[in-house]
């Protein structure tokens, strides 16, 4: 399979992982993310996804600036319960990135590497999500603002077009192109842009 050429132009993402160092699977625990990688885990690519993983990048960038962030020493706290709207995608992508996994995560060994219950999903709504180093307790919050980068026009026609049961490839293809234009300039036109992802420092 060939994904679009735009995926590894994408920003990327290097943590470090001392369960992964410890266990073998990198021998400096250097774990580096591209965009394609949140694509295999979600099974398509989407704003939802791209701008998942930009809050992850950015809340990471914040928190631990100049140096890979240590995956696995963030707690994360979404802003919603899970599963209003695209609140569990959002919370898949930013596991493969933090490593802060639900009640469902990795346990540790000997009481260290602890994964499970470093994410939590709100009760109620709440503003942005809450991303918190977990040896220094700075904390950070990350919102997505996609009016910012709007679809093309038609895409909703498109669309109609590509699911009605007389589809043809050609209308399947191009509505798949014109889908991927929004998520291209997501992430290479607006990846470092205040107004799209807006992230706050916390006291």
């Amino acid at each position: 399979m060939a994904f679009p050429a735009f995926f590894d132009l994408a920003p990327r993402i290097t943590v470090r992982d001392p369960l992964a160092a410890l266990l073998g699977a990198s021998d400096d625990g250097l774990l580096v993310y591209g965009y394609a990688d949140a694509v295999r885990l979600a099974g398509h690519s989407c704003p939802t996804v791209a701008g998942a993983w930009l809050m992850a990048r950015a809340a990471l960038r914040r928190l631990f600036p100049g140096e890979p962030a240590e995956r696995g020493g963030v707690s994360v706290r979404m802003d919603a319960p899970e599963q209003e709207g695209t609140t569990g995608v959002v919370a898949q992508v930013l596991t493969l990135v933090t490593g802060a996994a639900a009640d469902n995560g990795f346990h540790g060994i000997g009481g260290r590497f602890v994964r499970q219950g470093l994410l939590r999903y709100a009760t109620d709504a709440v503003p942005g999500v809450r991303f918190q180093r977990r040896d220094t307790g700075q904390a950070v919050t990350v919102a997505l603002d996609l009016s910012r980068v709007p679809p093309v026009p038609g895409l909703r026609e498109r669309m109609a077009e590509a699911l009605a049961p007389s589809a043809t490839a050609e209308q399947q293809r191009a509505f798949g192109e014109l889908w991927q234009d929004r998520v291209r300039r997501l992430l290479l036109e607006h990846a470092d842009d205040p107004a799209v992802v807006r992230i706050e420092a916390l006291a």
